[in-house]
């Protein structure tokens, strides 16, 4: 039998905490292994309870989201793993430059707490399975708006075959992995290899930052 995905809640809001815990425990292969209120407990109990997925609100008292996932992040770096939490951004605001920057630190997507329920454990199995959640045009243009140009990412990208170029200009359309593959003529599996090529040059974990870095080394809109 599978293990549960099991995941921390951070919201310093209790009826959000309360509402998130119900919906993810009407799902028979999701556990809330624990729920907390700041960035600075959630460290503890990451250490604690090794989630699978951290639910994170953007607003927090004293240390934000932002910086409570980029903390996760560089954490995972340092140890050099491969097998730590990934954080879903959970957000009221639809454009948020808070958002943006979380996408950035690494954070694997962001849902509006407003979402459905179905969507929400949707996302948390989507990312516990190793994928980014999808691209929507709404993350596309929170990234146009906030993404700027790097040197060091047009010198990440110069690293990339030409085939795989291609396949980072079509993440940062947003396609999918079958729409890539349809698009190319080669095999999902082909387009697997390439944007797990692609991460690993770029120095990206998830779709998310594959997509900033296609705007910011100016391939995104080729």
């Amino acid at each position: 039998m599978t293990e549960p995905i099991r995941v921390l809640i951070v919201d310093d809001d209790v009826p959000t905490r309360v509402g998130l815990r119900v919906i993810m425990d009407a799902e028979s292969d999701i556990e809330v292994v624990g729920e907390c209120a700041s960035a600075e407990e959630s460290y503890r109990q990451i250490a604690a309870l090794e989630p699978d997925i951290v639910l994170m609100d953007v607003q927090l008292p004293g240390a934000d989201g932002l910086t409570a996932t980029a903390h996760i992040m560089s954490g995972i770096a340092a140890a050099k793993a491969d097998d730590g939490p990934r954080v879903i951004v959970l957000t009221t605001y639809e454009i948020d430059d808070y958002v943006y920057r979380s996408l950035d630190a690494g954070a694997s997507g962001f849902l509006l707490k407003r979402a459905r329920a179905e969507d929400l454990a949707a996302a948390v199995r989507s990312v516990a399975s190793g994928d980014a959640l999808p691209i929507p045009n709404l993350t596309k243009r929170l990234i146009e708006q906030y993404a700027t140009r790097s040197d060091e990412r047009r010198t990440a990208v110069d690293h990339l075959t030409d085939r795989e170029r291609e396949v980072l200009v079509l993440i940062g359309r947003g396609r999918s992995n079958q729409e890539i593959s349809t698009d190319l003529s080669i095999s999902p599996e082909t387009v697997k290899s390439h944007v797990k090529h692609v991460f690993a040059k770029l120095g990206v974990r998830d779709r998310a930052q594959a997509v900033i870095a296609a705007y910011e080394s100016g391939l995104a809109g080729q």
